[in-house]
């Protein structure tokens, strides 16, 4: 036999679709062969399809509940190598999130790909970007995505996107902000956009799913998104949720003012230090509060607004 009559035959591995020929039926299933490596096509996943000897078949290969090589003839949600978004089928607090894959057998996130901080721990039900990988001994595994991960499939978002409220999932929560996927609808697979801090309501859940407004398209396509209404609108809740706090204080005082410093505004009142102000600005023009030194206090109009129960006008 010459270099040129041999044939490479491609080994049998987990995550890929590969052809194979039907060796023969058994008790169980089908036996599948690539000419050098047999594995088991068992009837469930055959689906119904009455396969004769010789026949070939599209056949994805995993490995079962029992760690053993298995095919199937049903379409899978991930493929190994490749960027996918998979909901969280159970939570394991030694091992980590089990994904649905669309099989009869999940596959394992690890919690050492996800950060310590368990308050941005996605929850079951959540979706999480993740890129299918294969442990040591070659079943599939879940890693994280970064952003190199999820460029070969993003795209540009338009600028008509902006001001425009789009769902997004989460695939990276930091103290600065959030790193989303954008969904894409029909233009294909989404955008890569970054929610700042201050204009979330909180650390959101890796695989969790917002939905925000476009403030801006930069150059590279990527977004900045928002959670919170436009100002005008925003600034009359903020206004709501600042008279609220002076309402529940029996003497209608608290130690916020235009001062404060900015963390301390967003940990309290969950906003930015300019949507603070513009709230404070709204109440102090209405003539519902006046500031003494670092404090903030109703006035005797504001008391009676908040007597009467009523909000801040919009």
């Amino acid at each position: 036999m010459t270099g040129r009559d041999i044939v490479r035959v491609a080994p049998l591995a987990s995550g890929t679709v590969q052809t194979l020929k039907v060796s023969e039926e058994n008790a169980h299933g089908f036996t599948l062969t690539n000419g050098k490596q047999d594995v088991l096509l068992p009837f469930p996943e055959a689906l119904g399809q009455p396969l004769k000897r010789g026949a070939s078949v599209e056949a994805y290969l995993y490995h079962d509940s029992e760690d053993r090589m298995t095919a199937t003839l049903r379409e899978p949600l991930a493929r190994f190598g490749k960027v996918a978004r998979l909901k969280i089928a159970d939570m394991n607090p030694r091992l980590g999130w089990f994904l649905d894959i669309g099989l009869s057998r999940h596959m394992l996130l690890p919690l050492k790909e996800l950060p310590s901080e368990k308050s941005v721990w996605p929850l079951v039900g959540d979706e999480v970007y993740v890129r299918v990988d294969r442990d040591k001994e070659g079943r599939l595994l879940a890693r994280s995505v970064k952003e190199a991960d999820l460029a070969p499939y993003a795209f540009k978002a338009p600028d008509a996107w902006r001001n425009r409220w789009m769902d997004a999932w989460v695939y990276r929560s930091l103290t600065a902000g959030s790193l989303v996927v954008v969904e894409g609808g029909v233009l294909g697979f989404g955008a890569i956009g970054f929610i700042p801090s201050h204009d979330r309501p909180r650390p959101l859940r890796i695989g969790e799913k917002v939905n925000a407004r476009v403030t801006f398209v930069r150059e590279d396509g990527h977004v900045n998104l928002s959670m919170r209404k436009q100002k005008e609108v925003g600034r009359g809740e903020d206004a709501d949720k600042l008279l609220a706090e002076l309402r529940r204080r029996p003497d209608g005082a608290m130690p916020y003012s235009d001062e404060s410093p900015a963390d301390a505004i967003s940990k309290r009142f969950g906003i930015s230090k300019s949507a603070f102000k513009r709230a404070i600005g709204k109440l102090y023009k209405d003539g519902y509060i006046e500031q003494k030194g670092s404090w903030t206090h109703l006035t005797e109009k504001g008391k009676a607004l908040a007597s009467s129960g009523d909000e801040a006008e919009g």
